[in-house]
Formats: C-alpha cells, sequence, structure tokens
C-alpha cells in the first residue's frame, strides 16, 4: 500500500489544474505554469478541490508510479504557487561570481572564467558581501529543473574533503579528512 499516493493534494486558491486526454496535466498559478505528462495507467481527479491519483491494479509497477504520479503532482502545486529556491556557497581564497540576467559567471580557481548561461525558467541572483563566501541563489517553479542546474553548477568544482574548497549548498556539511603528519624521526 502507497502511503504518499493515496494522500489527497488540496488546491490553494489561484491554481488551476487541467488533466487532457493521455495524462497531460497542466498547472497553473500565480508563479507560472508546468506541464507534465503521466502514465496513462494512472487515474488523476479533481474534485472540489482536492486531487487525487489512484491506481488501476496492485502490480507492483502501478505501486510505484502511483506513489511517484502524487508526488511529481505535488511538487507541481507547490512550484507554481511558493515556487523552489537553492543557495549555493563558493567556499575558497579568490573565488568570485557574478551575473548579467541570466548569463553566470564563476572564477574558482581555474585559468578562465566559467560561463553558464540558465534556463529562462530559473531566476539567477548572486550576493558578494565582504567577509562571507559568494553565493549563487536560484530560484525556479521546476524542483525537478531547479536541482538538475543547481547540480550542473556545483559540478564545476565540487567540494573536496582536505580544505573543504569547492561549491557547496548552503547547510551541506562536507565531510573533512586530516592531512598528513610528520612522523618521529626518519628513516635510518
Amino acid at each position: 500500500m502507497s502511503r504518499v499516493g493515496n494522500a489527497p493534494i488540496s488546491l490553494p486558491n489561484g491554481v488551476t489544474i487541467n488533466v487532457s486526454k493521455g495524462n497531460l496535466v497542466t498547472v497553473k498559478g500565480p508563479k507560472g505554469e508546468l506541464k507534465e505528462q503521466f502514465d496513462q495507467d494512472m487515474i488523476i481527479g479533481n474534485e472540489d478541490g482536492v486531487l487525487t491519483v489512484k491506481r488501476p491494479t496492485e502490480q507492483q509497477r502501478h505501486k510505484a508510479l502511483h506513489g511517484l504520479s502524487r508526488a511529481l503532482l505535488n511538487n507541481m502545486v507547490t512550484g507554481v504557487t511558493t515556487g523552489f529556491k537553492k543557495t549555493m556557497e563558493l567556499v575558497g581564497v579568490g573565488y568570485r561570481t557574478t551575473n548579467t540576467g541570466n548569463l553566470l559567471e564563476l572564477i574558482i580557481g581555474y585559468s578562465h572564467p566559467i560561463m553558464f548561461e540558465l534556463p529562462k525558467e530559473i531566476t539567477l541572483t548572486t550576493k558578494t558581501e565582504k567577509g562571507s563566501n559568494p553565493m549563487v541563489i536560484l530560484e525556479s517553479a521546476d524542483k525537478q529543473l531547479l536541482g538538475q542546474v543547481a547540480a550542473k553548477i556545483r559540478a564545476f568544482r565540487k567540494p573536496e574533503p582536505y580544505k573543504g574548497k569547492g561549491i557547496k549548498f548552503e547547510g551541506e556539511i562536507i565531510r573533512r579528512k586530516a592531512g598528513k603528519t610528520a612522523g618521529k624521526g626518519g628513516k635510518k
């Protein structure tokens, strides 16, 4: 039994949902519009502002899709109402970041700056304050796209375990390793 799949989703005010033929779901809200193609076997119902997802059989495949479909639908509703936000920190001496619209420029210890064009669905802001690490703030209604872009940015310079330098998510804890230690004495 899918506990996630059985939970109903209540639609906030100002959010409209349209389920067309072939289970193409369109959700519109104050933050934008999202479309997602769901499996044709799933039964998506909308009654009095409450969304429900039902599965046709007890097959393993349908059980797996049941919870997934409900979670994706809930993320769509949350995205168009409040949106999602990811904050990333650049940790390292001389690491800087700037943006021009949706073009992100990263200076992270390579011989050249990295220019990265973000999709138009994502809002980009950069923050550099004296005494703190430079920040990259990403906001979007699409949780999946936001996570994918954030992972791509992080991949330019992953945090390393010795000094902790690199691009990390805010609040992320990096497992640190002890460096080399000088031995007692030497070779005889």
